[in-house]
């Protein structure tokens, strides 16, 4: 007997309750502290466990995260308590399927209200169906989670190897052991302020690495069609998203690669590797690219800039819009080392981004499967049996 609830309402599978409160201590205790998008602390108290939390209100009102474990949800969230005999993951993967985010109300400060939750129908097959369902989905999110704990393992582990290079300047010498710590002649660099090794030189980041500016797109021209002209704004920057695509001619050093740091100039700085080859750069946006002979790797470079970035950016007034400019960019250096036999280090950076774009555009087509697999199986148009 076939049991399946094509009308059922969202009411027969949560019970729905705004989170405690944004007084929470961020204290570092064993539990994940949500708000409305994603961890944001920990702390040692709990108010909800294995369940997903929905964004209440602001930016991420609607946005559904899953939160493992014991957690606790601010009144940013919205707390879901699963009803007897669903399937948790399942009810997760209602959620994202029910477009949360397009049933918003408010205007200046968009939020989600109970009525809007418990308005939504959806599509309720048994526990078996929900189960086989949940497996599928998750298996595909597990291994996009495993990717993104790989990638920011490799981040760790290259940064560990830059600071023991570029910082503590113990790299292998000609022997294979730690130079400054076995004797290794430093010499004193004026613009660094600092002792560096002998023959490396600190150099001006526009002589070093090749640098271009965005194009000034006539936002005119922008169109949500797909063209050969796939436009990347600082909104853009963090995700590796394309948002808008142009109808405009544009020349080809505008065109991004692979592996090309990218520096949002507006409002926050963002800074990420891209990971897709044929976009073209919008204005208040700056590529950095390694020239050919040189010594420093766009790894390097994120690591020798990002301090500056972070610090530029956080002094910057709450009450005004932060900029970079050319002229700050021209006050930036980076290291070039010596290359030998036993010390490679853009070989070696080079090598630990291109393990992590090569996740990252795997991550991007595993997304795109589960989000083509989840209407369809969330509707009940395809079955899927027992794995």
């Amino acid at each position: 007997m076939n049991n399946d609830n094509r009308n059922a309402q969202i009411s027969d599978i949560y019970e729905f309750q705004y989170g405690m409160g944004n007084t929470i201590e961020n204290i570092g205790g064993d539990y994940s502290i949500y708000g409305s998008n994603g961890a944001v602390g920990f702390t040692n108290v709990y108010n909800s466990q294995d369940a997903p939390v929905i964004g209440h209100i602001g930016a991420y009102a609607g946005i559904v995260n899953w939160a493992s474990g014991k957690h606790y949800v601010t009144y940013n969230g919205v707390i879901c308590r699963i009803k007897k005999g669903i399937n948790p993951r399942f009810g997760y993967y209602l959620l994202l399927n029910s477009k949360l985010q397009k049933r918003l109300r408010g205007s200046t400060q968009p939020f989600i209200s109970y009525d809007l939750l418990y308005d939504v129908k959806v599509y309720l097959p048994v526990r078996e169906t929900q189960d086989n369902i949940a497996s599928v989905l998750s298996s595909l999110d597990s291994k996009i989670e495993l990717n993104n704990r790989i990638n920011a393992e490799l981040e760790a582990m290259a940064k560990t190897l830059y600071d023991y290079w570029f910082v503590q300047f113990d790299f292998p010498d000609a022997t294979g052991k730690p130079y400054k710590t076995s004797g290794g002649k430093m010499v004193w660099n004026e613009e660094l302020k600092r002792e560096v090794p002998e023959g490396w030189e600190v150099k001006k980041l526009f002589v070093e690495m090749e640098l271009q500016y965005g194009f000034p797109f006539d936002t005119t021209r922008f169109t949500d069609e797909v063209t050969d002209k796939p436009v990347i704004r600082i909104r853009d920057i963090l995700e590796n998203t394309i948002s808008t695509y142009s109808t405009e001619d544009v020349n080809d050093k505008y065109r991004l690669q692979q592996k090309d740091l990218l520096i949002g100039m507006d409002g926050n700085f963002h800074l990420n590797f891209w990971d897709k080859g044929g976009a073209y750069l919008n204005q208040r946006s700056v590529r950095i690219r390694s020239k050919q002979n040189s010594t420093v790797s766009n790894f390097q470079a994120y690591f020798e800039l990002s301090p500056y970035i972070k610090a530029r950016e956080k002094n910057v007034s709450r009450t005004t819009v932060g900029h970079l400019s050319d002229k700050d960019l021209k006050r930036l250096f980076v290291t070039s080392s010596v290359i030998t036999n036993d010390f490679k280090p853009k070989e070696t950076f080079d090598s630990f981004l291109g393990k992590i774009i090569t996740n990252r555009l795997e991550n991007q087509k595993l997304t795109e499967l589960r989000d083509w697999l989840l209407p369809m199986l969330m509707n009940g148009q395809v079955q899927v049996s027992a794995l």
